[in-house]
């Protein structure tokens, strides 16, 4: 890496709709922000975890060790009330391994297409840890409710963003602009949050950023 002023802050996600996001949640932050495609020889961190924190810690802890940068790292998801909170953790591969945004839609809106309004409840999670190679600095967590469209409306965003009906905006996420999505959505509340512990983190931080 050539050397810079600013601390290096690996954002430790392969999906290229997520990884801009969080460059735009996060780029007013005194860090000089460094993506997974700097490293092509990197091993995937399986997120096997049960909850979103652990695999996001778990996410982050493994990349940080393996390139020796401080790490941030994000996981999240949708849960459904109708379905016992699922697809909850298993969010990005419920529909298959190929991990197929549209088809992981489809599936939940297959599930749920004879239910009503009053049943139709859904939430999305984020979960952010921050690590370096050897200690956890912190997590952050936002949560957003709203429910389940009865079909795919707009076609911003990503994941499940087309289905997931914020209620104060009567829209889907994936109707909104990405300005409107980031005033409340769950990844900006945990992002915002994670910030705060990235400005803690650069006052205490030594020169070597360990």
């Amino acid at each position: 890496m050539p050397s810079s002023e600013k601390t290096f802050l690996l954002l430790g996600t392969g999906n290229r709709k997520k990884l801009e996001e969080l460059k735009t949640l996060l780029s007013d932050i005194p860090f000089r922000l460094v993506s997974l495609r700097e490293f092509p020889n990197i091993k995937e961190v399986k997120e096997d975890g049960d909850t979103f924190e652990e695999n996001a810690v778990k996410k982050a802890t493994g990349l940080a060790k393996q390139t020796g940068m401080l790490t941030l790292a994000e996981d999240s998801g949708l849960m459904v009330e109708a379905l016992e909170g699922n697809p909850g953790v298993y969010s990005a591969r419920f529909a298959g391994p190929e991990k197929d945004d549209l088809k992981n839609c489809l599936k939940i809106l297959k599930l749920m297409e004879k239910l009503p309004e009053n049943c139709r409840g859904a939430s999305f999670k984020s979960v952010v840890a921050i690590t370096t190679p050897q200690r956890l600095i912190g997590t952050a967590v936002g949560e957003v409710h709203g429910g389940i469209a009865h079909q795919m409306r707009g076609s911003g965003g990503f994941g499940y963003d087309p289905i997931f009906i914020y209620g104060p905006y009567g829209k889907t996420f994936g109707e909104v602009s990405a300005e409107m999505k980031h005033r409340v959505s769950h990844r900006a509340q945990a992002v915002l949050k994670a910030k705060k512990i990235l400005e803690e983190y650069a006052k205490i931080r030594t020169p070597a950023g360990g």
